[in-house]
């Protein structure tokens, strides 16, 4: 079956966000051109390192080429468009500079059992997992950093003592000896200490 690669040159609306409760959630890309919308699955740890990797290249971009970094962006808050149908999971993830477009490039390609050839990342061969390839002005790409920031940090809150993320049950905290430590708990207390 011939791959399917989703190309967005122009993308209105490229952004992370979630279904779910903190702790039960699941992460999202969407990609949204007039009335197409493609959304791909991935795990919060892929989000983090493509908006980290994202900010690191525009400043790569601004080094080299003298291109001017967006100023402080303004954060797309609506939510993801709805219904969602996730074309896949992500696997591979793939970022680079088109300097002919003045855009960066976001590869997404789909989950694969078998091992992945790095020239099939950002490349229209014909075999290879299903893609969504977007093309993002800097301006975008900042937005899209921003917001991705924001959907991560709307998680659960971490343990100041362990650092794990605390449910809505509390969790194990292993700085405690095991004792189950609660929302709102205050580790100066545990200690004897005054807050």
């Amino acid at each position: 079956m011939a791959r399917a690669i989703h190309v967005f040159r122009t993308p209105d609306r490229f952004i992370a966000g979630t279904v779910g409760e903190p702790g039960d959630r699941v992460f999202y890309l969407q990609a949204v051109h007039d009335s197409r919308i493609v959304s791909v699955m991935l795990e919060k740890q892929q989000v983090q390192i493509l908006a980290d990797r994202m900010g690191l290249l525009l400043e790569e971009v601004h080094r080299r080429f003298g291109t001017a970094l967006p100023d402080e962006p303004s954060v797309d808050t609506d939510p993801l468009v709805t219904p969602i149908e996730a074309e896949f999971r992500v696997g591979t993830m793939g970022l680079g500079w088109d300097s002919d477009s003045g855009a960066v490039v976001v590869e997404l390609l789909a989950v694969t059992e078998t091992e992945l050839d790095e020239s099939v990342v950002l490349d229209d061969t014909e075999e290879g997992p299903d893609a969504v390839r977007v093309f993002l002005t800097p301006v975008q790409a900042r937005e899209f950093a921003a917001r991705s920031d924001m959907v991560i940090a709307a998680g659960r809150a971490p343990c100041p003592l362990c650092g794990e993320p605390i449910g809505g049950d509390g969790h194990i905290c292993i700085r405690t000896n095991g004792y189950l430590r609660t929302p709102g708990f205050d580790p100066a207390s545990w200690f004897g200490e005054e807050s």
